[in-house]
């Protein structure tokens, strides 16, 4: 398509990495924006994996989702500590050395000169990265993130992974966004599954989600309709509605 957009699905998942992530000391707000983000420009979000600080577990991951999916971001593990491993894992899944880069040293090297700071080893730790790689713009804390093939590797602490997301999705491929209609039905899931399941199979081009609540004393369940086609959701969703119109007319009689 001549604006960018794709008509094939475009496809993406998320590595979160970090240990604090997993003992819940860090609670995660970074895979509900991303989430947010493409879904607004069409892509669709596939797969979520969150990992520790250890080599192998994020260069086992990586190389599994980059393989899958059109794109992959990552957030967290590229600071100035020790136990920040995501520069080095990620070269080791491309294969290629991860060695400083002059244009992220010459940045941070300015940026703490002008702020009266020493440039010290463990910052200068921030300009490292895969070697053919090339940068994200970081407006925040200067410190870069970096694309290397289909891989997007951002910060974890979220104002500045927010600030690195949006530098990048200019340069990402489009799909046909997901269109949505809501049903609201007064039924439990127990009761509209069947039907449903049936109404699902009847239109595989869609997505037809179901989200129960209980509100005063009573389940209840929003039913979601997604597709890509206008034709087929609208045929999509007034299955739904018919089927819970006939629930409904059947309870009362």
């Amino acid at each position: 398509m001549s604006d960018g957009q794709s008509e094939k699905p475009v496809t993406a998942a998320m590595l979160a990495i970090g240990d604090e992530l997993l003992s819940g000391r860090t609670k995660d707000k970074n895979i509900g924006h991303l989430a947010d983000i493409l879904t607004a420009i069409g892509i669709d979000l596939k797969e979520v994996r969150i990992v520790p600080d250890e080599e192998d577990r994020i260069i086992d991951a990586l190389n599994a989702l980059r393989g899958a999916y059109d794109y992959v971001f990552t957030s967290g593990g590229i600071g100035p500590t020790h136990d920040d491993i995501t520069a080095d894992a990620v070269a080791k899944a491309f294969g290629v050395p991860c060695e400083y880069d002059e244009k992220a040293l010459q940045l941070l090297a300015e940026n703490y000169a002008g702020r009266g700071l020493e440039f010290t080893e463990s910052r200068k730790r921030m300009a490292r990265m895969p070697r053919g790689a090339s940068h994200i713009d970081n407006p925040i804390s200067v410190a870069p993130g970096f694309i290397i093939g289909n891989v997007h590797v951002m910060a974890g602490v979220p104002s500045i992974f927010q600030a690195m997301l949006d530098n990048v999705v200019p340069r990402l491929r489009t799909g046909r966004k997901l269109l949505s209609r809501t049903v609201t039905c007064p039924f439990g899931e127990g009761i509209i599954g069947a039907p449903l399941r049936a109404i699902q199979e009847a239109h595989p081009d869609t997505i037809i989600g179901s989200y129960p609540r209980y509100e005063e004393g009573k389940f209840a369940t929003e039913l979601v309709v997604r597709a890509r086609d206008e034709e087929k959701l609208a045929a999509a969703t007034a299955a739904v509605e018919e089927m819970v119109a006939r629930l409904k007319s059947q309870q009362a009689a």
